[in-house]
């Protein structure tokens, strides 16, 4: 009778166990869609297609600083019920927070910048519709998904969810149809070719540890800051974060590996324009790859740009204890986005750049980030350990030195 009983509790408690951890699902899911955004179709096709698989290791090792980066910031909204923006506003001087404030904000218009940039050329690859009234499509779309937000925060995070599934299911499609990759473990070599290969290292970083999901995933997360069992709330969430992230670092690389195969052998022809890399790949693999490629960056541009609204709203209520309406907030970032347009700027040229702007931010969020999570006072008994925020420190310095780096080489000669 004994064992009978143990054959019923055991899979129950299994049960029991995963609808724990899908209690704490989601969030990840829009952290994720941010980390595949149109800048990083920009970045890694643009590596791929030049380097080959060389900076496939960027990919790699910023994705494994991304999960560390959103678990802090995860943990912090977990242990105050606050989010990031809020808890500078409250500890800090006026001085620190306005400055804090502003770059934030300039971060914003850069991500708003790769996604409404993104989702307008998917546009005209797919339906030939111009590129300027494709962004103004491409913001409506966007604030539709994010109506529903946050009211319905967990239908929000399912149709997220459903587009970085859409993204994923485009990008192993083309690497499937572009053939053996044999030679792909040689990128996971740290190295770089040039100055030019650490702009777009750079460039890379910015798109994958983004600044401003290390402000929303705060605040997502604190919605479970009264969960029971702390400790639980921080093992789920650090599972659906793991889950997510891996799979936006498989669509990275993917992206880069698919430049690296189709372009790179050809000198890299074709492969730094979005609209070259949609034309290359239909005449090197078919017309099938060209439309899934076209159809992940729409998903990607949509998805990230309502996610990108989200988390100007949470900064600016943080920060400045302000809140507008969403409409006004979508319609005001989209204004820079549509002034690049307008002026005919190469739309790719734009999404780099946004990106390295996007590596700039990191620290003045991630700096705050690891001296709140290291105070006990704040984050009780989810405070960091002193080997976290070591290599917290460490992914700080590395950050700030590859940048400074840049400036040095790219303008001291």
């Amino acid at each position: 009778m004994a064992h009978s009983t143990a054959l019923r509790t055991g899979p129950a408690t299994s049960r029991s166990r995963a609808r724990a951890l899908l209690t704490f699902a989601g969030p990840g899911c829009v952290v994720a869609v941010a980390y595949v955004d149109p800048g990083n179709f920009a970045t890694n096709t643009t590596g791929g297609s030049r380097y080959g698989f060389l900076l496939l290791w960027v990919i790699v090792a910023a994705n494994v600083v991304a999960m560390f980066v959103q678990y802090l910031s995860a943990k912090l909204g977990l242990a105050t019920g606050k989010d990031l923006a809020t808890l500078c506003r409250e500890e800090t001087s006026t001085p620190v927070r306005v400055v804090l404030w502003a770059q934030a904000e300039l971060v914003a218009v850069a991500t708003d910048l790769a996604e409404f940039v993104g989702g307008a050329v998917a546009l005209h690859l797919l339906f030939g519709v111009p590129v300027l009234p494709a962004a103004i499509i491409t913001g409506v779309v966007s604030f539709v998904i994010l109506a529903i937000s946050p009211s319905g925060r967990r239908r929000f995070e399912t149709v997220i969810g459903t587009l970085l599934l859409v993204i994923l299911v485009g990008f192993l499609y083309q690497v499937l149809r572009a053939g053996p990759t044999a030679d792909v473990a040689s990128g996971l070599v740290p190295r770089f070719a040039g100055t030019d290969s650490v702009l777009l290292a750079t460039g890379i970083l910015g798109a994958t540890v983004m600044p401003h999901v290390i402000y929303l995933h705060s605040a997502l997360s604190s919605r479970h800051s009264r969960a029971l069992d702390p400790a639980a709330a921080l093992r789920g969430t650090r599972v659906d974060l793991i889950s997510s992230l891996g799979v936006a670092g498989l669509i990275n690389a993917s992206m880069l590996i698919v430049a690296a195969l189709v372009f790179h052998p050809f000198g890299g022809a074709g492969g730094d324009t979005l609209e070259g890399v949609h034309a290359g790949l239909g005449a090197a693999i078919g017309t099938g790859a060209a439309l899934a490629f076209a159809l992940a960056l729409l998903a990607s541009g949509v998805a990230s740009a309502s996610v990108g609204t989200y988390a100007g709203q949470v900064i600016m209520a943080g920060f400045l204890n302000v809140r507008i309406p969403l409409a006004l907030r979508r319609l005001l970032t989209m204004l820079p986005a549509l002034a690049v347009l307008a002026l005919g700027i190469d739309p790719t040229r734009a999404l780099v750049l946004s990106q390295v702007v996007l590596s700039f931010g990191i620290p003045f969020a991630l700096v705050p980030l690891v001296l709140l999570t290291r105070r006990a006072d704040l984050m009780g008994a989810l405070v960091n350990r002193r080997v976290t925020t070591w290599l917290a420190g460490v992914v700080a310095a590395a950050i700030i030195g590859l940048n400074a780096f840049l400036l040095v080489s790219t303008f001291g000669g």
